[in-house]
């Protein structure tokens, strides 16, 4: 019973102070129907649909949207990859590299409705431990990239909201 009143409690507390999720905002900066173009990397172009994959994933998980054709999308991103790069973060007591952080960095541009396009940068890093004097495998490599591909959205994604927040307390 206590459970049940707390949690009521905390509800009350969350809506009455005007509590809102990330994906709201989101959605005021970008809509509903979003069309995402990531640009083929011709390097690694495994790696550039990883990153589509994620880009996918994020908008209909984390900005609560659909992916559309770009003719319904009522902002379109395109995405690029900037930059991957591996640095050995931890060292066996022989002085072989154990663990690595992968960083990746995007470069987003969004277009909105009125065609307006804005730039931004967003980095993700994940760390990944592999075994004593061996080589990242293949799976070790594309797992570390789309973690940190993830983690770039994310901080696209708290960017937007930013902009979302401020966007919607300019028209309040």
């Amino acid at each position: 019973m206590k459970r049940l009143f707390l949690g009521l409690l905390i509800v009350t507390f969350l809506i009455g102070c005007g509590y809102k999720p990330a994906s709201y905002y989101t959605k005021n900066a970008l809509g509903n129907k979003i069309y995402a173009e990531v640009s083929i990397s011709r390097q690694d172009p495994r790696n550039s649909v990883l990153i589509k994959d994620a880009v996918n994933e994020a908008i209909v998980s984390r900005f609560g949207a659909k992916l559309v054709a770009k003719e319904q999308a009522d902002s379109v991103l395109h995405v690029k990859i900037n930059g991957i790069g591996f640095s050995p973060t931890v060292y066996d007591k022989y002085g072989y590299v154990v663990a690595y952080k992968v960083t990746v960095v995007l470069a987003i541009d969004y277009e909105d409705e009125a065609k307006k396009i804005q730039k931004l940068t967003a980095t993700g890093e994940y760390d990944f431990s592999i075994e004593s004097n061996s080589v990242v495998s293949d799976n070790n490599r594309f797992d570390a990239i789309r973690y940190a591909s993830q983690d770039a959205l994310d901080e696209f994604v708290s960017k937007i909201a930013i902009k979302g927040l401020r966007n919607g307390n300019n028209n309040q």
